[in-house]
């Protein structure tokens, strides 16, 4: 779970009031947040956060706008945002994308702020947000990197591209131009963050329209524009990514953070060369969320206790939401830095915490049951310990992922594949129904580990099944990936062998096809004349789509079939 230090004398100033660790403990309850530690010599004040679906609440002006707004009924009100159909003056303040840029890194969302001039508390507060939003919510900047700029040496519009790896200029923290090849080989957040770009023929640039470098994203700012120093009054923040509406909420957020820190947003314009989900023209900040809807039955049904629609509405907008009763329903419409309503459910949750779990009577189970491990569980446990002991290294995934991991980067047509309706992100948008593209993009961002790379993971995977309620059935899998020079058919079908052997069970093979193996290479796995799996050779398209150097080979098996 995110974990942010607040310095108790930015957060006071936030509140616009003192506080004490007593009411900051009880107040932080509706951010869902506790207090790990408070350093009183330092003014420090380390919270952990319980839930990840709010980065809003990732920052000082953040944690403190819920603070206020449960706590000290403070009103907020955002008026630089653009939505369809309200578009803000955005000046000469510009972006321009260019048309090679969509195969790279598509989007990109953007602001000014101006201000009496940043402080070194609200700059380190700021970066620490960066950070977080990048690294928690962007996937490591993979699907949201942010750049913080000396807006007064821009001179718009600004120019994101893609370029050639030999391009140049200095980046933050060097004195001498490299080429950006070589910042990926030399510079140490290339060698942190290159895994990002590593399958790119071109990468992604942004230059003013004087040729002045702000930087390479999603890797580093460059020397010039963007070192940002204590005292700067006018500020330029950018975003890239690969997910539009993920960019658009970061950009609310730290748009609203600044705003609450005493700063003007200036909103730009983003001219894109090809559609978007939002247009070919975006002003940011922009308001993209859409009303959310709670039968007041259901919220009841969930709960265990009658609440009326006028006490629910005055709950839910206790929290910072606008409200509005239509019949026995609430129709909620999200802040502009919040995104986390995508179920009636999520509405529910805002009325337990606003009320406060304290005040809900506890309830004994009416059933008592002894427990006891499951049969899957008994089994997962011993393939578990035959797994470690033929030296594999367990790994542990999302069930969630995007469309691009489970079936572009597989050379599957997706078919097979579960779509949620309403995803967050694209990171988020299919449930998968098989752990290789798992163990294939931690081998892609493993390649300077010393070889060879052993991998496993048993878990759950979901797959179509007609004769299940909703068409869908869970099933456990177990997973196996092995990279190495000399990683091939018969050492994975070796390591399975010994799988089947320490279970007591017996397999066959089969040849078989699958896109994602090479042929003549792949064979299924048989077991009282069903498939329940399949091992082989990794095709070396699909390395390729990973950015994987190293031959891999793979095998993966369904437990479920095994248990019966």
């Amino acid at each position: 779970m995110p974990k942010i230090e607040v310095q108790q004398s930015l957060l006071e100033r936030f509140l616009g009031r003192r506080i004490s660790e007593e009411e900051l403990e009880k107040i932080a309850i509706t951010a869902k947040a506790e207090i790990d530690e408070i350093d009183r010599d330092e003014g420090v004040i380390k919270i952990e956060l319980n839930d990840t679906n709010r980065p809003d609440l990732w920052s000082t002006p953040g944690f403190a706008r819920q603070l206020a707004i449960y706590g000290y009924n403070r009103k907020f009100t955002y008026d630089f945002f653009s939505s369809e159909g309200l578009i803000k003056d955005s000046g000469n303040r510009e972006v321009r994308v260019d048309p090679n840029v969509k195969d790279v890194r598509p989007y990109i969302a953007a602001f000014q702020a101006d201000g009496e001039g940043i402080d070194e508390e609200l700059l380190k507060d700021l970066i620490q947000s960066q950070e977080k939003l990048c690294w928690n919510f962007g996937r490591k900047r993979s699907s949201i990197a942010m750049g913080i700029y000396r807006a007064d040496l821009i001179e718009f519009p600004v120019h994101f591209k893609a370029v050639s790896p030999e391009t140049r200029f200095v980046p933050l923290g060097e004195e001498r131009e490299m080429s950006l090849r070589e910042i990926l080989k030399e510079h140490p957040k290339g060698k942190e963050f290159g895994w990002i770009l590593k399958h790119l023929s071109t990468y992604p640039f942004l230059t003013d329209n004087r040729g002045n470098v702000l930087s390479f994203p999603p890797i580093i700012n460059s020397a010039y524009l963007g070192a940002v120093k204590v005292g700067d009054k006018s500020l330029f923040i950018e975003l890239t990514g690969t997910d539009l509406n993920s960019l658009l909420l970061a950009a609310s957020i730290a748009a609203c953070d600044l705003k609450d820190a005493g700063f003007e947003i200036k909103p730009v314009k983003i001219v894109y060369p090809y559609d978007t989900p939002h247009g070919r023209e975006i002003t940011t900040p922009y308001y993209f969320q859409k009303r959310a809807r709670l039968d007041i039955r259901y919220a009841n049904k969930l709960i265990g206790e009658d609440i009326s629609v006028e006490k629910a509405r005055e709950l839910v907008e206790k929290m910072g939401n606008k409200v509005e009763i239509d019949g026995r329903s609430l129709v909620l419409t999200p802040p502009p830095y919040r995104n986390d309503f995508m179920h009636p459910v999520d509405i529910v949750e805002e009325i337990v915490i606003s009320r406060g779990m304290e005040t809900f009577d506890p309830i004994l189970p009416e059933e008592f049951t002894a427990g006891r491990l499951s049969p899957i569980e008994k089994l997962n446990r011993a393939v578990r310990d035959i797994m470690v002991g033929l030296g594999y290294q367990e790994m542990i995934y999302n069930y969630l992922g995007s469309k691009r991991d489970f079936v572009e980067r597989m050379n599957l047509t997706g078919e097979d594949i579960i779509e949620i309706a309403n995803p967050m992100t694209e990171n988020f948008e299919v449930v998968r129904n098989s752990i290789l593209p798992n163990l294939l993009n931690s081998e892609a961002v493993s390649g300077n580990a010393l070889y060879p790379h052993k991998i496993f993971e048993l878990g759950k995977v979901v797959v179509k099944d007609n004769n299940e309620n909703y068409g869908t059935k869970t099933k456990n899998y177990l997973s196996i990936l092995i990279a190495d020079r000399e990683a091939g058919f018969n050492e994975i079908n070796s390591h399975l062998s010994a799988v089947f052997f320490y279970l007591s069970k017996e397999y066959t093979l089969k040849e078989d096809k699958h896109p994602s193996f090479i042929d003549g290479r792949c064979a299924a796995v048989i077991v009282a004349g069903e498939k329940i799996g399949i091992v082989g050779e990794i095709h070396p398209e699909v390395l390729e789509n990973w950015g994987i150097e190293m031959p891999c080979a793979a095998a993966e098996i369904d437990l479920d079939y095994l248990l019966e």
